[in-house]
């Protein structure tokens, strides 16, 4: 990953949380509730100023932003402006805005690829209409399949086919899979566009193929499909349902599945995992990266409103129960709680961190 790449995935991950944290803050302000400090990464601090009752200040750390609202920590409770002093509703408001913003993110992002380059969407084999550039996108490679062990990445566009010192042009899925078909147990080569480089990649196709397919491999003809400045909003509005929708659905499956026994395809993935990803997907455009990191943002919202303690759902979750009960949890308990969960995140991340780094040692030493 070259350095510039590196800078792109870094400044994407800080300003979709430091936008989550200004959630929080513009709502927190609008309510008129006392904010102590508003900081730019983490301390050390490096310098702040002051305006009115709030500190505002940039820190050495930079990976995200910070608010501190003294109440919602446990401290100065008997403020009128503080956290715990407001209606109900206005600080769920004030809690549910940060996650918000990640859905207000991704409408944002989707609108601006829809009308500058187009968004990536997947179209079919006879489709016609207003699209750019179609291609034959790879969009899974399963772990130990032979497109794996060929070095078939997520994101490469199959171009060619050949065999037999036959080459066959590819522009449908139709002819991928009639290919790949007629050719099982036989090498076949296939031409690939990985970002600029072109790459020629030898493998067999197995005869008994298991469910994944015969090369282990998922693929969609895919398209820039662009829209009028004053269609991007409604329709990048529409992405964002629908992409909530789909990730809704898949994480009720792998539950599902989960419970059940079965694999859940689920593959969990730290800091270190996702700027590997980020990484390949911003090889292939552009549009994608784009796409990719609105993805993420829908992901982030969806998780922290689930009802954990420690997330923004959990808090949520909290204030449910003060409204049914009609008085407040006891904040040391509350905070003990949410300490507790925040202590057993910290270790996950820690184990899958670890665990991207094994998978990406791997990765690169083959």
């Amino acid at each position: 990953m070259d350095i510039a790449t590196f800078l792109l995935i870094f400044v994407s991950i800080v300003a979709l949380l430091g936008l989550h944290e200004f959630g929080h803050f513009i709502t927190a302000k609008k309510f008129g509730i006392k904010v102590k400090e508003f900081g730019f990464g983490y301390p050390p601090r490096l310098f702040g100023k002051k305006f009115g009752d709030t500190l505002y200040s940039l820190n050495l750390l930079p990976f995200g932003a910070f608010v501190s609202i003294p109440s919602m920590e446990g401290g100065e409770e008997d403020d009128p402006n503080s956290f715990s002093q407001k209606p109900i509703w206005q600080r769920a408001l004030v809690l549910f805005a940060g996650v918000a913003m990640f859905w207000i993110i991704a409408w944002i992002l989707f609108s601006v690829i829809i009308v500058s380059t187009g968004l990536p969407t997947a179209i079919s084999d006879d489709a016609q209409g207003d699209f750019n550039d179609p291609v034959i996108k790879i969009i899974g490679v399963v772990k130990e399949s032979p497109a794996a062990k060929a070095g078939i990445k997520l994101g490469d566009d199959i171009k060619k086919i050949s065999f037999e010192e036959k080459e066959f042009s590819i522009s449908k899925v139709v002819e991928v899979q009639e290919l790949i078909g007629e050719n099982k147990g036989k090498e076949i080569t296939l031409t690939i566009q990985r970002g600029q480089e072109i790459i020629n990649i030898a493998l067999v196709p197995r005869i008994n193929a298991p469910e994944e397919g015969a090369i282990g491999i998922e693929f969609s003809r895919v398209a820039l499909v662009k829209s009028s400045w004053w269609e991007a909003p409604w329709k990048g509005a529409q992405a964002t349902y629908r992409l909530t929708l789909a990730i809704l659905e898949g994480f009720a499956s792998a539950i599902t599945k989960a419970i059940v026994g079965a694999p859940s395809g689920v593959q969990l993935m730290g800091i270190v995992g996702l700027f590997d990803l980020m990484g390949d997907v911003a090889k292939v455009g552009i549009s994608y990266y784009l796409q990719f990191v609105a993805i993420i943002s829908i992901h982030l919202a969806i998780l922290n409103l689930l009802p954990v303690p420690a997330l923004d759902g959990g808090r949520i979750f909290f204030l449910g129960i003060e409204k049914i009960k009609g008085s407040p949890i006891n904040r040391k308990i509350e905070q003990s709680i949410n300490n507790g969960f925040f202590i057993l995140l910290i270790i996950l991340m820690i184990l899958i961190t670890y665990k991207d780094i094994q998978a990406l040692i791997f990765k690169y030493s083959n």
